[in-house]
């Protein structure tokens, strides 16, 4: 086994608060999930390229999620309403550090479902989840400034401000800083 390493398979999760769950993303949510991605706003703080075309929900909720998943990278989730069942949401963790664990969460929420807090609910109880159940010892959030609700759900999620990650990510097609937020296992002291 020398010079091989052990690829770690996410951990399976499904949370629940008092208006939302959170459970793993199934075919059946495609057409939402490709919804939230193609809203307007919500492209404007992805990693996206200025020409890049629709993210495809079924993808996303099928090969893309089981190959982050089997690679042990990250998963993907649906954010569902509890007083509906309507997916309202999606959650994903990627850049997993096993060695360190350690992973960076994100989140898009459909406009419809903006501003009630369901978004910061949902990623605490995950950061929550992963740090009680799973064992890891910190979960990141990365904003781009000036995405002031993203900010307002790291805050409200619990996540400490640690600082500005220089020229870290890109948003439309263009490189810009980022805001590091975490969520450590010391927090829940």
């Amino acid at each position: 086994m020398i010079g091989q390493v052990a690829v770690r398979r996410f951990p399976e999760l499904t949370v629940s608060t008092p208006r939302t769950e959170v459970r793993r993303v199934t075919a059946a949510d495609a057409a939402a999930a490709g919804e939230i991605f193609a809203d307007r706003l919500t492209r404007r703080w992805l990693p996206l390229a200025d020409d890049s075309g629709p993210i495809d929900g079924h993808a996303w909720c099928t090969d893309l999620a089981r190959q982050r998943r089997d690679s042990g990278d990250g998963d993907h989730w649906s954010v569902l309403r509890r007083e509906d069942d309507l997916v309202v949401g999606a959650l994903w963790t990627r850049r997993t550090d096993w060695g360190a664990r350690a992973t960076e969460v994100s989140y898009a929420m459909a406009p419809h479902a903006r501003g009630f807090g369901l978004a910061a609910e949902a990623v605490d109880a995950v950061a929550i989840a992963l740090i009680l159940e799973h064992g890891f010892q910190r979960v990141e959030l990365r904003v781009a400034p000036g995405n002031l609700a993203s900010r307002r759900v790291a805050e409200k999620a619990g996540f400490s401000y640690e600082g500005l990650l220089r020229n870290a990510g890109f948003v439309r097609g263009g490189r810009v800083d980022l805001e590091l937020w975490s969520f450590v296992a010391a927090d829940l002291r």
